[in-house]
């Protein structure tokens, strides 16, 4: 009975695992290469506090060298309506995905 127990709790953690790797497989690839992030794939990766914009000290790369011409109302924050109204050409390229240091998701 013992024995049976515990192997389906490996089972079962066994399971959980190949599910998360399932996941995050099929979250890298719906972006899939040489299309642009949207913004809640900014925000899942960037916004530290949660707030659901962007801050000039949140963002990096491309992203924080457009930072003016993207925050039009010039409040320091990247909202999901200006990130939209960015036209596709202008938007800048996403550099390869880096884990942030801090960020308490990716540890």
């Amino acid at each position: 009975m013992n024995r049976i127990v515990r192997v389906m709790f490996l089972g079962l953690i066994v399971g959980t695992m190949i599910s998360c790797a399932s996941q995050k497989d099929q979250s890298d690839n719906l972006r899939g290469e040489g299309n642009p992030p949207n913004f809640m794939m900014l925000l899942e990766e960037m916004d530290l506090n949660d707030d659901g914009k962007l801050s000039k000290e949140e963002v990096q790369g491309p992203l924080l060298e457009d930072f003016s011409k993207i925050d039009e109302n010039e409040d320091g924050f990247i909202t999901e309506d200006e990130f939209e109204k960015m036209s596709k050409t202008q938007r800048p390229e996403r550099p390869q995905r880096q884990k942030r240091q801090g960020n308490p998701r990716h540890n």
